[in-house]
């Protein structure tokens, strides 16, 4: 039987209401989405709140339109500028005279750790485990059934403040929508475009956003580290209006056509004006010379982020890029690997329909509430083989 399921992801310049169905076994199909640039967010608070009631009901009546149904319930996608990760790392003793991890031992773990966390302010939207350690052994993700005496584990939490919740809580009222849930927008994206084997090396996924950049260390099931930097592709496309004396939709456009290291060949790039008419034409010198500066702040404030975390990179972790900021232009990767000195690499074709950089937060979230939906809904069957489905189910999205 099928069920329908809608989330809506507050992105950094759009807001992007999806409609989806799911089946049992089958991934989540989209069968409606619903789009609308607005203002964002900076700093832990709306750049334009007055506007946002409008563009959220314009989204939701296009994925409705699109969809085929009227959405009365609504799961939320909590921006990483709006939650803080907390990484903890507790502990059990397994007693017994043949001792072996079970479930009561895993729930114990989450406790300690919950125990540990508090006081925090904000509501914990999200935890999962990184990995567990059986008497010092190697990390696993699944030690239900594995013989030792003691169980360590790595648990993230994701931790919302309050006033988003609030806020689009009111609003949602306002509208006659339900919330079902609210869900990390940064686990979702982690989950989805990092193959699981990248997560048990540990692995960097940055998403250069319109007007910020989220930085996540990724291992196992968790997020273990997130900051959010205050610059993206809004800002490099500023630089190019105020450089070249050029409009901001003129500049958001060569921005976007904008081709790195090629700086001997022959390239030139035209300011279009809002009605298709070409006024003025660039050389790759004259572009190159006023964008890419804040490009190498964007790079510098990623690596030093990296550096600050504390995260320990071994030789096979890998770093990966996505969003629309950076990763759509020709070269963009490459650019950045460059200035970080490591490898720099796209993220993986998980979907077939909005598959675009600049959708993977809104397709990370739906992705994480599907397989929260279809882990409440499967029939209890044990350990052996799904653990992590218990996780999911048991501890929340």
């Amino acid at each position: 039987m099928k069920s329908t399921i809608a989330a809506i992801d507050f992105g950094t310049s759009k807001i992007v209401t999806l409609v989806g169905e799911i089946s049992g076994g089958q991934r989540c199909d989209i069968i409606g989405a619903g789009i609308a640039q607005y203002d964002g967010f900076l700093d832990g608070e709306w750049n334009n709140p007055a506007e946002l009631n409008e563009k959220i009901q314009k989204t939701i009546a296009e994925a409705e339109n699109q969809s085929k149904r009227k959405i009365r319930e609504l799961n939320v996608g909590v921006p990483g500028e709006f939650t803080r990760v907390y990484a903890v790392e507790t502990s059990v003793d397994i007693q017994g005279a043949d001792p072996v991890v079970t479930s009561r031992h895993v729930e114990k773990i989450f406790a300690n750790a919950d125990k540990q966390l508090s006081p925090v302010r904000g509501v914990v939207i999200h935890r999962s485990p990184a990995w567990f350690i059986v008497d010092g052994g190697k990390k696993v993700l699944e030690p239900v059934g594995m013989k030792g005496s003691e169980l360590k584990a790595l648990v993230s939490f994701v931790v919302a403040d309050n006033f988003f919740l609030d806020d689009i809580l009111a609003r949602m009222r306002d509208m006659n929508i339900t919330v079902s849930g609210f869900f990390s927008t940064s686990t979702g994206e982690a989950m989805l475009y990092l193959l699981q084997e990248d997560r048990d090396r540990t692995a960097i996924l940055i998403d250069v956003g319109y007007l910020c950049t989220d930085v996540m260390a990724v291992e196992g099931d968790a997020v273990i580290f997130q900051k959010t930097l205050p610059v993206g592709g809004g800002h490099i496309a500023l630089d190019v209006a105020s450089g070249l004396n050029i409009n901001l939709d003129q500049a958001e456009h060569i921005k976007r056509e904008y081709v790195y290291g090629i700086s001997t060949i022959s390239q030139s790039y035209t300011a279009t004006g809002s009605d298709g008419v070409k006024t003025e034409t660039f050389t790759q010198d004259q572009v190159a010379e006023v964008l890419e500066p804040r490009v190498d702040e964007i790079a510098e404030m990623i690596r030093e982020c990296i550096e600050e975390s504390g995260i320990k990179l071994g030789n096979w972790s890998n770093i990966y890029l996505t969003g629309g900021g950076l990763s759509l232009n020709r070269g963009g990767r490459d650019y950045l690997s460059a200035k970080l000195e490591k490898p720099v690499r796209d993220t993986v074709k998980r979907t077939i329909k909005l598959s675009s950089p600049i959708y993977a937060s809104a397709m990370g979230l739906m992705d994480l509430i599907a397989d929260t939906v279809e882990a409440g809904n499967a029939p209890a069957s044990g350990f052996a083989g799904g653990v992590k489905e218990f996780f999911r189910s048991l501890l929340g999205g």
